[in-house]
């Protein structure tokens, strides 16, 4: 069973799925906004509808596209959902698929349910965290079928250590922390294969077996890990705080995130 709110999050993520394509495989412009990340038609559009989804929860949301709300406001709240349209524009712009749907649910700080929908491959990860169910499933098309999810659903799994320790890295922010961190892991004598993956998909490579650890020591904001960190968190996967040495908490003041660990 679908909890109704994983359910309403996955009808968000097929369709936002949809109008992205749409825009993925005809020609489009690039913005770019006031810290010159860029923007494009498909997260605005992916953004109105994840917003026409969400916002009858009268749960509150937010996402990298909507206005920021203040946190004397966002302190008072208990639950939000935590959205990005389009995880991964600048995939999106290098038309190499690895661009995400990012839609998480989050109450007091700790992510509850996560999605993260793969348009361009059509491949679906969800989570429910408290019943730690993590699923993947190919869907044929970008069209919510919950009976059709279900059966074809398969449980993620991480990987069992092996001689060689998989390490997920960045295509677009491999910087010298990360090569530190690998230099170091192969001075312990460990064998060390990189796994490059763009957007939120390097989650998904350590939930499902196919990498070990993603160091991430490179900004991120809470939109680009809520969903994520859903999926590993359902299949006992920590993501941990440099700067806590804590599991990573939502709906912070700063919605930036500090370097991360994700670690089987």
């Amino acid at each position: 069973m679908l909890n109704d709110n994983l359910e309403l999050a996955i009808k968000a993520a097929i369709e936002a799925g949809q109008a992205i394509m749409d825009i993925y495989e005809a020609p489009f412009d690039v913005e770019y906004k006031e810290d010159d990340s860029p923007l494009t038609k498909a997260d605005k559009e992916s953004n109105t509808i994840i917003n026409t989804y969400l916002k009858p929860t009268t749960i509150p949301i937010i996402s990298e596209e909507n206005k920021q709300i203040d946190f004397d406001i966002r302190k008072e709240w208990k639950t939000c959902w935590i959205v990005d349209p389009v995880d991964g524009t600048k995939e999106f712009i290098k038309r190499n698929g690895e661009f995400t749907v990012n839609i998480a649910l989050v109450k007091e700080g700790n992510p509850l349910l996560g999605v993260i929908y793969v348009p361009a491959t059509k491949e679906l990860y969800y989570a429910d965290v408290s019943n730690k169910l993590a699923n993947k499933v190919v869907l044929e098309n970008h069209v919510f079928n919950k009976e059709n999810i279900v059966k074809a659903s398969l449980p993620l799994e991480p990987r069992s250590n092996e001689d060689i320790i998989k390490v997920v890295g960045s295509r677009s922010h491999m910087n010298s922390e990360t090569k530190d961190f690998v230099d170091t892991l192969k001075a312990k004598g460990s064998e060390v294969e990189i796994v490059s993956k763009g957007s939120s998909l390097k989650f998904c490579l350590v939930a499902e077996g196919k990498a070990d650890i993603y160091p991430r020591y490179a900004p991120t904001m809470e939109w680009d890990t809520a969903a994520g960190q859903a999926i590993c968190n359902a299949v006992g996967i920590n993501v941990i705080s440099k700067a806590t040495n804590e599991q990573l908490t939502y709906n912070k003041e700063n919605l930036l995130n500090p370097w991360f660990l994700v670690s089987n």
